[in-house]
């Protein structure tokens, strides 16, 4: 039987699974969720090469402190020679990732497989 790990804060739970750090979202990500979960976004993302899934499949509500959470990784994981890759199916999300240019920079899968099956250049071009 799995265990899934002990969250990091009430909307963070981070895990490894294939290879990759998978930074699971949790309810609702506004300013105060950002806050609590950036510290360990820049930790996962900080290292070398790393391989890091963000997965949004349990949110309930995204705005732009979620989006800046996003970029944010994107730009981290890049610049360090990374991949990181976004799990999203919800549509209200999936149409703010469109309308903000951002899904096609972090081309969104919608599961956790799919985006594991991703190519190494899942990331979107600079």
């Amino acid at each position: 039987m799995r265990q899934e790990p002990a969250p990091l804060t009430p909307h963070l739970r981070v895990r490894q699974e294939r290879g990759h750090t998978v930074l699971e979202f949790r309810g609702e990500i506004d300013l105060a969720a950002a806050t609590e979960i950036a510290p360990h976004l820049d930790r996962e993302t900080n290292r070398r090469a790393a391989r890091v899934v963000i997965d949004l499949s349990r949110i309930e509500f995204f705005d732009c402190s979620g989006l800046r959470l996003l970029y944010r990784a994107r730009s981290r994981v890049l610049d360090r020679d990374g991949q990181l890759l976004l799990v999203c199916a919800h549509p209200l999300t999936l149409r703010v990732l469109r309308i903000t240019g951002l899904s096609r920079l972090l081309p969104p899968q919608p599961t956790l497989d799919a985006a594991l099956e991703q190519p190494e250049a899942a990331s979107g071009p600079v």
